[in-house]
């Protein structure tokens, strides 16, 4: 993640994201660079392998996220 972005709130409501993008959600949540904060999926149908990556993304001590 590029230590420009500033992007904060994400809404990903609706939008049922595949595992390749839980995964890439997960890196970012990870990053020391990310300055995301909130991050909506509500109304998504995620599969398993995609809330174990997000799971292990929040669980990392850089994920600065205060509402999900």
């Amino acid at each position: 993640m590029s230590p420009n972005c500033k992007l904060q709130r994400l809404g990903l409501g609706w939008c049922n994201p595949t595992e390749g993008c839980c995964d890439v959600l997960a890196s970012v949540l990870r990053s020391p660079h990310s300055e995301l904060r909130d991050l909506e999926l509500r109304d998504n149908e995620l599969q398993d392998s995609g809330v174990r990556a997000l799971s292990a993304g929040l669980e990392d001590p850089h994920c600065k996220l205060q509402r999900l």
